[in-house]
């Protein structure tokens, strides 16, 4: 049965402008846009949408929600329901799961539990070894959103750190590279002089100071470098300092930019002063560094040096991040609240909506040139988010809804509330209710 959804008097932000419209969706996909729709079919459901802003639906580029392997911490299911509560209709995933998708076969497993288990619409990205250059090559371009590199802090045997191996895999493809970057002999010496003098409780502010600024710009620039020399097509992942940020350029268009970049939520609202509240609940790889960085960080952003916002969403437990500082584990929770921490800083005016829209749902689909998403267009898929900016919420253990329950926002208050979230077309998410018969699609791109 096709259900028709008519949103009324919306001011929609999209492609740079804003402005009160209606919107018709039939089907799953946007019919029409215009001042006022009179023609609709019979069976359409109306929604008042007066004084609320219409955004396309949020594409997070990096998420790890565990599944399988590590579901005591997060699974599709429940993550993806968390995502469509923020405000986001589409995800990647990484490849570092258990067992880690590093073969066709094994990624493939993934795509069959989203399509069972997601809310969202999904992809995952293609992990690379040192020794798995032939799998990697046998990565479809049209349904697999990119190749994944660690080139630090890695888990299993998924560090690249074989040069030869490295400058084979970004001459070889033509598919997206996707990295992160850190310098794993920096940080091993500075974990080492740490560990003499702390032993393995190392204080959580030194996090910072093992995973360093300079372990990031090494990696950083030897992975850009190596894309110029290769050709290859890079984006470089969670930009947490403001060094690496003159790695990027904002003199081209992002269409055709080779190499770009992205930043974290919590790299843009987090900085080293909040580690003695927060402790471990904000240790990330890389490392949330100072008040410094995060200023260089807004600054490429805002001037277009830096081109997408994601989460990096990696939850683990309480007891897990319990533990001492070389045991604790890096990553946190953040689909539910990315997109609340932003509206936060339109309303601080530190970015505009505009520019929101721009980089956590436009960019992305242009940057991995996703089939049809990403745009509030006549027949685009009808993945749109409501927002509410006159409403307030705090967050606290009871509304959280990751899986780990709990998230490094505990105590902040948002003024602005996420009330509606349609995925192909379909309500997933209404005001605190959610479709749990409706399941997301597979991204598809236009490669």
């Amino acid at each position: 049965m096709i259900i028709n959804t008519l949103i009324r008097n919306v001011s929609l932000v999209n492609e740079g402008s804003t402005s009160v419209c209606d919107v018709l969706i039939e089907g799953e996909m946007i019919k029409e846009i215009s001042e006022h729709i009179e023609d609709f079919p019979q069976n359409t459901k109306i929604i008042d949408a007066t004084g609320k802003f219409l955004i396309p639906g949020v594409i997070d580029d990096q998420v790890h929600f565990r599944e399988p392997g590590m579901t005591h911490k997060a699974d599709i299911a429940s993550e993806s329901r968390a995502a469509v509560a923020g405000g986001i209709t589409s995800f990647m995933e990484m490849p570092n799961t258990v067992p880690q998708a590093t073969t066709q076969e094994l990624l493939e497993d993934k795509f069959k539990i989203a399509a069972k288990n997601s809310y969202a619409n999904y992809s995952f990205m293609m992990g690379g070894t040192n020794d798995n250059l032939e799998e990697l090559l046998k990565t479809n371009p049209k349904n697999v959103a990119a190749i994944k590199l660690f080139l630090g802090s890695s888990t299993g045997n998924m560090l690249v750190d074989d040069e030869e191996v490295l400058e084979k895999i970004f001459s070889s493809t033509k598919l997206l590279i996707a990295v992160h970057c850190e310098d794993e002999t920096t940080i091993k010496n500075n974990l080492d002089k740490q560990k003499k003098i702390y032993g393995d409780d190392i204080p959580m502010e030194l996090h910072p100071v093992i995973r360093s600024a300079e372990a990031c710009y090494i990696s950083s620039s030897k992975a850009i470098n190596l894309a110029k020399k290769t050709g290859a097509r890079l984006h470089v992942f969670h930009l947490s300092t403001a060094i690496e940020t003159d790695l990027f350029t904002n003199k081209i268009p992002l269409e055709e930019k080779q190499i770009t970049a992205e930043v974290c939520i919590h790299h843009l609202w987090f900085d080293d002063k909040d580690y003695k509240e927060k402790g471990a609940l904000i240790k990330w790889n890389p490392a949330v560094k100072s008040k410094t960085d995060k200023e260089g960080l807004w600054k490429a952003l805002l001037d277009d040096r830096i081109d997408v916002i994601a989460t990096d969403h990696a939850p683990h437990t309480l007891e897990e991040k319990s533990q001492v500082y070389t045991k604790a584990p890096s990553g946190g929770p953040l689909v539910q609240h990315g997109l609340l921490a932003m509206m936060e800083a339109v309303k601080q005016e530190k970015i505009s909506l505009e520019k929101v829209v721009e980089k956590m749902c436009h960019n992305p689909a242009r940057l991995f040139k996703i089939e049809k998403r990403g745009f509030v267009k006549k027949g685009y898929y009808a993945d749109l988010v409501l927002i509410d900016l006159n409403k307030s919420q705090t967050v606290s253990k009871e509304n959280v809804l990751y899986k780990c329950g709990w998230s490094p926002f505990e105590g902040t208050t948002f003024h602005s509330e996420v009330t509606h979230t349609f995925v192909n077309g379909h309500l997933i998410f209404n005001n605190g209710e959610f479709n749990d018969h409706i399941k997301g699609k597979r991204l598809l791109f236009e490669r």
